[in-house]
Formats: C-alpha cells, sequence, structure tokens
C-alpha cells in the first residue's frame, strides 16, 4: 500500500509515520508537509518507504507534488488549525487552512492516476463536537468560543462525504471525530463531556482503517478505541 499523509511533520502526523514504518502492508509513505518529514526518534526506515514532500501551496499542487501522489491507495489528512491558535488566527486562514486544504486534498486523490482497483480511501480527522446536518450545538463549545469553527467543520464533514459518493468511485472517505488527544509532551485540558484518546491509539485504529478498508464513513472516539484493540 502506498499511503499519503498530510501534515506528516505534526502530532498526529509524526505518531502516523512512526507506525506505518513498522506496518508490513504498507510500503511506501509519502509525507506531505510544510517542513520535512524525519524518521521520527527510535525508528528506522531500512526499507526507505518513507519519502519527504515539502509543499508550500495546499491550495494548488505543483505537477511535482501530483507525481508523488500518482498511484496512492489512501490518505490520512491531519491538517488543521489547532484549537490552542484559533482565537490569534483569522477567520480567513483558519477556513483555508481547515476547510480548503483538505478539500484540494479530496479531490486530488480523487484526479491523480491509479493503476489500482477500487477508490482511493481519505480520512479525515474532525473533532469529536463538530455538528453535523444541523445537529445541536454542544454547550462545551460556547464555553470555550469554538462554535465557529466547530460548524464549519461540522459541514465539512458533509461536504467531504458527498463529494466521495459522487465521485463515481474514485475515492471513498471516512470522518475521525476524537475527542482530546493524549500523548507525551502534551499538556491536556480538562473539558466536561470531552472524551480522550491516546495518540498511538487514533494513529493504529486509522492505519488499520485505510489499509483493511473502512467499518464506516464516520468513527466517534469509542469506536477508535474499539478498532484500535481488535488490531493490536
Amino acid at each position: 500500500m502506498k499511503l499519503v499523509i498530510g501534515g506528516s511533520s505534526g502530532f498526529v502526523g509524526t505518531e502516523l509515520v512512526r507506525q506505518a514504518l513498522d506496518n508490513p502492508a504498507i510500503t511506501s509513505i509519502i509525507g506531505v508537509s510544510r517542513r520535512p518529514t524525519s524518521v521520527p526518534a527510535g525508528c528506522v526506515d531500512e526499507a526507505g518507504k518513507l519519502r519527504s514532500i515539502v509543499c508550500d501551496d495546499f491550495l494548488s499542487y505543483p505537477d511535482s507534488v501530483k507525481k508523488e501522489l500518482q498511484g496512492a491507495d489512501a490518505c490520512i489528512w491531519t491538517i488543521a488549525v489547532t484549537p490552542s491558535k484559533m482565537k490569534t488566527t483569522p477567520w480567513g486562514q483558519v477556513v483555508k487552512v481547515c476547510r480548503d486544504y483538505a478539500l484540494t486534498a479530496l479531490k486530488t486523490m480523487a484526479s491523480v492516476p491509479r493503476k489500482q482497483n477500487g477508490p482511493a480511501r481519505f480520512v479525515y480527522i474532525s473533532g469529536h463536537f463538530a455538528p453535523r446536518d444541523g445537529a445541536p450545538i454542544p454547550k462545551q463549545l460556547t464555553e470555550f468560543g469554538l462554535v465557529q469553527v466547530a460548524s464549519m467543520r461540522g459541514q465539512l464533514e458533509s461536504q467531504i462525504l458527498e463529494y466521495s459518493d459522487e465521485s463515481n468511485g474514485a475515492v471513498v472517505s471516512c470522518i475521525a471525530k476524537p475527542g482530546m488527544i493524549e500523548g507525551p509532551g502534551m499538556e491536556v485540558r480538562v473539558v466536561p463531556g470531552l472524551p480522550k484518546i491516546e495518540l498511538h491509539t487514533i494513529a493504529t485504529c486509522l492505519l488499520d482503517q485505510v489499509v483493511n478498508g473502512f467499518e464506516k464513513d464516520t468513527l466517534s472516539n469509542d469506536d477508535m478505541i474499539r478498532m484500535a484493540q481488535s488490531a493490536r
């Protein structure tokens, strides 16, 4: 399997790279990020599976990047503006990074040439509280001033699934809705009603899903914990 990881130098992306290097089913890893993607500490890449692609424009991929994406079986998209940076990031930039980058990646995965049969698999990491299709706004979003961005991400979830449904089999998508992701060196805030998931757990689950196929199109925090336990 050839796997694309969007945001491969980030918090979740680095753990995906770490586990993908040890997964024999994954033979090629294309790490796409603004910064070079290195082999994570404590890992080796004797097979040369990881290829780092530095991209400066996530709205219009140059031909050189599109060429690297050709033949990819799956993509896990991790790029977003973190909640801690929301208040200091202009809204237009938030929309561009959280919504437009993801849609461009999805459409590019659907359009680049592939020799394999079946659709490319695309995973978008959203958030536990992101309301979809007119669902009630959780009170926690109001308390933390995140109603606007969560609503945008909920709308994006629908856009991604609708695009995939109408892609004539070019791509199939899955929405992951984790709670608070806990990992080494992370300061974890307690938010009432927000579940937690270990960094290792979410990476294990998502890699299992792209390798073996999606169980369903939307994964809750509990779903991912259960799937990761089954995959180990």
